[in-house]
């Protein structure tokens, strides 16, 4: 195996343990909530901070992590992240309590921070061209494998061991990852290294990115009449406010300003916002909406939304290497416009399309009709568009800064694609559920949608309760549809957004590479490409 072969496994290996983790642990949560005592915390509330207390320790050090990583040396924070990571999974596998096991997950996405930036800098500084194209589409093929496969994994190991597999696994994948990293990756710092920290930029960031993080999960899980929700949200947006103010007056900034002088880090970073906001909308609400209105399994969900990732998975290799061939604009351009065309034809879903139970018992392996014609088609035009800009859009992202700054500049954009989504998963709930409880109160006039009995039993999305009429279901099914229809269409107009700044903003000379960096140095022959979690579970 090549240095460059061996660096480029050694940093998908890396990060697909990250993404792993998160994909295989949707699947152990109510395993895990049954087995472990909580003495602090209730039950339900326990699942959503194991879920989500990685995202908040992930957010709070993602940029400071990018800083370290360049100043520091890739491989030395990339090596320390992985160790941490191994070791928490370990403690994770071993945890006595719910509240242990929180603060264990809270470790995990701090080392996972470590972990990401370091991960696309070796890509970034081992490949250039064509190749460093290549590079990033085998990246983005095996994230999204990883996000096909880790929750079958992640039930086989629930029922064939114990839930706490679900960490231990990690263990034996990090010592492989160490191995490679140990072997074939060259060390490499900044060429000049600050001597200090910015402390205070330190503390604005992670107050940013944690405060919206946790404001948008709190308010979905709490509701939004909770304080919480606003009061973390006030925290993010207050510190987000003053984040530019610092970085311009500081003497060397934890995000230096001439980043974003950059045109096409700005505008791809713009770019990312909103499509990695609109693929969260759609994927989130359209899992929600096959199971909680059309009474898909959750299984048959699952494997209902795999086509389009499928493509990303299968095809994304091929295609990275087009982006270095002839531009990246037309590439950006384009894939997010199909992506809009296939969530527009995933808005056509009618309300009564039928049911898939996808089980043995029920022997309904076979997808309906309404599948074939009403889902398929549009998750497969959503794949295509998806394959042909991800890779594209990361690698325009890194080519536009000096590769001294890879770190905090894969940390940048690996920030607004967490932060971004979630924040639009839960603002627009907001607006679906006065959608959803307007065309309630219309179709069915008798019922009080203001009262709390009925909005305990009818939610957006969600299966009515018991003792629900049959009249007010089918109310509910149709005003699910229309909600579920808004969100689609917010998607689509999102993803039409990102067309649109992409196509004007970029400035990349027709037919030049979009992948320049190139490093004389030897020890920078590596390779790897960094690809986006989805969002947090509310």
């Amino acid at each position: 195996m090549t240095d460059r072969r061996g660096t480029l496994w050694a940093a998908i290996l890396g990060s697909g343990i990250v993404f792993l983790d998160s994909s295989v642990l949707t699947v152990a949560l109510p395993r895990i909530a049954r087995d472990l005592p909580a003495h602090v915390v209730g039950t339900l509330e326990g699942e959503s901070y194991v879920y989500n207390g990685y995202l908040l320790g992930e957010s709070a050090f993602l940029i400071l992590a990018g800083w370290l990583t360049d100043v520091h040396g890739r491989r030395r924070i990339f090596t320390l992240g992985l160790t941490a990571f191994g070791a928490s999974s370990l403690l994770s596998g071993f945890a006595p309590s719910l509240e242990s096991l929180i603060v264990l997950r809270v470790l995990q996405g701090i080392s996972g921070a470590l972990i990401v930036p370091g991960s696309l800098a070796l890509v970034t500084t081992s490949f250039s061209g064509e190749e460093q194209g290549r590079a990033f589409g085998v990246w983005s093929g095996a994230s999204a494998g990883v996000a096909v496969l880790g929750p079958m994994l992640g039930g086989l190991l629930v029922d064939a061991l114990s839930w706490r597999a679900v960490f231990l696994i990690n263990v034996p994948l990090v010592l492989v990852a160490l191995w490679l990293t140990r072997r074939y990756v060259g060390e490499g710092r900044a060429a000049a290294p600050s001597g200090s920290l910015d402390l205070p930029g330190t503390v604005l960031t992670a107050l940013a990115l944690a405060g919206l993080s946790v404001g948008a999960i709190s308010g979905q899980q709490r509701g939004w009449s909770n304080p919480s929700a606003f009061v973390a949200l006030g925290i993010g947006g207050i510190a987000t406010a003053l984040l530019p103010w610092w970085m311009l007056r500081a003497p060397d900034p934890l995000v230096p300003p001439a980043l974003f002088r950059s045109r096409n880090f700005t505008v791809t970073n713009l770019s990312t916002l909103v499509v990695y906001a609109a693929l969260a909308v759609t994927f989130y609400y359209l899992t929600l909406f096959l199971q909680g209105t059309l009474g898909y399994s959750a299984a048959a969900a699952g494997v209902a939304t795999m086509p389009g990732v499928l493509l990303l998975a299968l095809f994304s290799s091929r295609l990275g290497g087009l982006s270095a061939r002839y531009g990246a604009r037309w590439l950006l351009t384009l894939g997010p416009i199909l992506m809009a065309v296939g969530v527009l034809w995933l808005s056509r879903i009618p309300s009564a399309s039928p049911a898939w139970a996808l089980s043995a018992a029920a022997r309904t392996f076979t997808p309906p009709s309404g599948y074939v014609t009403s889902v398929l088609p549009g998750l497969l035009v959503f794949g295509l568009g998806a394959t042909l800009m991800v890779a594209p859009l990361t690698a325009t992202v890194m080519a536009s800064v000096p590769v001294e700054r890879a770190g905090v500049a894969s940390a940048v954009n690996t920030a607004i694609s967490d932060v971004g989504p979630q924040l639009a998963v839960a603002v627009l709930f907001v607006a679906m559920t006065q959608n959803f409880y307007g065309a309630l109160a219309r179709d069915a006039p008798g019922l009080d949608v203001a009262s709390a009995a009925v909005r305990h039993a009818v939610a957006p999305l969600n299966v009515p309760g018991p003792g629900v009429s049959e009249e007010v279901q089918r109310a509910a099914r149709d005003a699910s549809t229309g909600a579920f229809r808004l969100a689609m269409v917010v998607a689509a107009v999102l993803l039409f957004a990102g067309a649109v700044i992409n196509a004007a903003g970029l400035r990349l000379p027709s037919g030049a590479p979009v992948v320049r960096v190139a490093s004389a140095d030897p020890l920078w022959r590596r390779c790897r490409h960094v690809a986006q979690e989805r969002p947090a579970n509310p």
